[in-house]
């Protein structure tokens, strides 16, 4: 399923990403450090909902509480939790 979350307290002003089962695919950030969200992006393309808040959340980016990678972890954990909810109905 393909979802979109705005970011809050980072650069970029969107996000998109799909879950494929507990699989996160095709990481785009728009706005932010091109190169940083790039790279980010390829380096968490195929890492469960899991791997990504045990290695991102909480991540923060100099005096910010927040930051590129935590809010992608909270994107993709607020996705799953959505997905399990509804029992993956479908959505986008």
């Amino acid at each position: 399923m393909k979802y979109d979350f705005s970011p809050k307290g980072v650069c970029p002003l969107k996000l998109e990403f799909e879950l494929d089962g507990d699989k996160v695919r095709n990481i785009q950030f728009h706005g932010g450090c091109n190169g940083n969200l790039k790279a980010l992006s390829i380096l968490a393309e195929g890492m469960t909902v899991d791997e990504i808040e045990e290695k991102l959340l909480g991540i923060h980016c100099g005096i910010k509480d927040t930051s590129c990678s935590d809010q992608l972890a909270r994107a993709v954990i607020e996705a799953s939790r959505r997905e399990n909810a509804e029992g993956g109905a479908k959505r986008g």
